[in-house]
């Protein structure tokens, strides 16, 4: 039976289960792990690289398209800053952007999906995820927390002049500290926290106006337009059938 479409917001990780359209061209401002969980689906990055697989890891920033060919997939993404996504720089630096075939075997499909629900990596991964001693800047830690809370009602969004006050720094230093650290542009981090803000209203309520304004965007056309910039596909089409959206403490 097919599993429902479901999505699983954390902290600093999200899952999506179910079934999803084939993408446009987009990149993700976090590393992600797609799993096909009833067959082989494709890739393509860069204009002569495609590929069929059964697993894939996405390094943050590439442009790439999925298509699931009709399978149920699962998407786990991770929070650049996160423990997971700091484990995997080794492996990108070694094999580049695209990883393909990462996943270890899993003996049942429900022991899959329970070690997806519970983001263990290392149960899924056919291999040690490296470990990454250095800590955070403490500076863009606290730019994290900011983005990543929803702000009062109706004020603006946090500039990057206001984060960067916030650090003590220029905006350009703190342009540099930050994709030092994250891997990622601050303006791309910024519309990614945007958009994974307004899908964690869609626990509150199924509209897609109304998560449009969780996310803090002007209005749901400039949500749509975000949102297809972030995964390639309309909102609509991979929002609309979801059946239970979870948010975890």
């Amino acid at each position: 039976m097919p599993t429902r479409n479901t999505l699983t917001l954390g902290a600093d990780r999200a899952l999506y289960l179910g079934d999803v359209p084939a993408t446009g061209w987009h990149c993700h401002a976090s590393p992600v792990l797609l799993l096909g969980l009833s067959g082989r689906f494709a890739v393509h990055w860069e204009p002569s690289q495609a590929e069929t697989c059964h697993s894939a890891l996405i390094d943050t920033g590439v442009p790439h398209i999925f298509d699931p060919r009709g399978e149920t997939v699962a998407l786990v993404y991770m929070e650049p800053d996160s423990l997971e996504a700091r484990g995997l720089r080794g492996i990108f630096r070694q094999q580049g952007g695209v990883v393909l075939d990462v996943a270890a075997p899993v003996g049942a499909r429900s022991a899959m999906e329970d070690y997806l629900r519970h983001f263990d990596l290392p149960a899924l991964l056919r291999f040690p995820l490296g470990v990454d001693a250095s800590p955070l800047d403490a500076r863009v830690a606290h730019s994290l927390r900011l983005l990543r809370n929803p702000q009062v009602p109706g004020a603006p969004r946090l500039r990057r002049d206001v984060l960067a006050a916030e650090a003590a720094l220029s905006a350009s230093r703190f342009n540099h500290l930050f994709r030092a650290e994250m891997g990622v542009s601050l303006r791309s981090y910024r519309v990614w926290s945007q958009v994974r803000l307004a899908m964690a209203g869609l626990a509150v309520s199924p509209r897609l106006t109304d998560a449009a304004l969780h996310g803090e965007f002007s209005d749901s056309a400039h949500f749509s337009r975000m949102f297809r910039q972030t995964f390639g596909m309309t909102p609509s089409s991979v929002l609309r059938p979801l059946k239970e959206v979870t948010l975890l403490g």
